[in-house]
């Protein structure tokens, strides 16, 4: 009898500590802290940009982290990541999702939720103009003495390290100023997301954007999240409805024909 009533009391704990264990949940935190934090590389035109540490984050995923923290009734607080920490610094719980153009990847699933994707894209190549023609396929590109240059930590390096084998890959910090190392001649071509290719072109008229409708693989962008089911189920109708709205695609725009500097 003892050991009979040792474990009732034990098995009455236990189900008096699972509904609070169960209230507990990063939507909830949010709400009650009045703070969403928001994880943002600040190097991703038209995503995310900041022209300097001093400056402020703009960009398509900036202004939409803003309307996030609005349908929450909360504050937008954006924290700086890189690349190659993201996935760090949200194990460690420095935000609460990342909105930086974020590629889904099986890697980063493995570890982390993804929302519904808000874009299809791929990785395509983007080089200067006078050498389009040079540079259309895999096979063309990865010769010896060919150039490719990569910024470190992300899907545009994984998928160079895959496909190419011969041709020299260099890794160049600054994602802001990769291209004009292209422009400059210090390298011959970058492969990345064809959003980006679109967009570089019409900054740098040096540069042309290759097939960027017909891209090397298939990506889709999405804000990427802790393992936390109720904030995820948030975050996708949240976005599912700016999409059907009209609202996102309005947004896109705006931000594909932003006078960047």
């Amino acid at each position: 009898m003892p050991v009979l009533r040792s474990f009732l009391i034990l098995l009455i704990g236990l189900c008096l500590q699972l509904p609070a264990a169960a209230q507990s949940n990063r939507l909830d935190d949010i709400i009650a802290r009045g703070v969403l934090r928001v994880g943002t590389t600040g190097d991703y035109k038209p995503f995310s940009y900041r022209a300097d540490p001093s400056a402020s984050f703009i960009g398509l995923d900036i202004e939409l982290a803003g309307q996030l923290a609005k349908a929450l009734g909360v504050r937008v607080e954006l924290v700086p990541t890189s690349w190659p920490t993201m996935m760090k610094d949200l194990a460690e719980d420095r935000f609460d999702i990342s909105m930086s153009g974020v590629s889904i990847s099986l890697d980063r699933q493995k570890k982390a939720l993804y929302s519904i994707p808000y874009l299809r894209d791929g990785k395509t190549p983007i080089t200067r103009c006078e050498n389009q023609e040079r540079f259309q396929t895999l096979a063309q590109i990865d010769q010896a003495g060919v150039r490719l240059i990569v910024n470190p930590g992300g899907t545009n390096e994984r998928f160079a390290r895959a496909n190419i084998k011969n041709a020299a890959i260099a890794v160049y910090p600054d994602n802001v100023t990769i291209f004009d190392q292209i422009v400059a001649g210090k390298a011959d071509l970058m492969i990345t997301d064809a959003i980006e290719t679109r967009l570089q072109q019409k900054l740098k008229p040096q540069l042309c954007a290759l097939h960027a409708d017909k891209p090397f693989d298939f990506s889709e962008k999405a804000y990427l999240m802790p393992r936390d089911l109720l904030w995820k189920s948030f975050v996708d109708q949240w976005l599912h409805q700016s999409i059907d709205s009209g609202a996102f695609a309005t947004l896109l725009e705006k931000w594909l024909t932003h006078p960047w500097q």
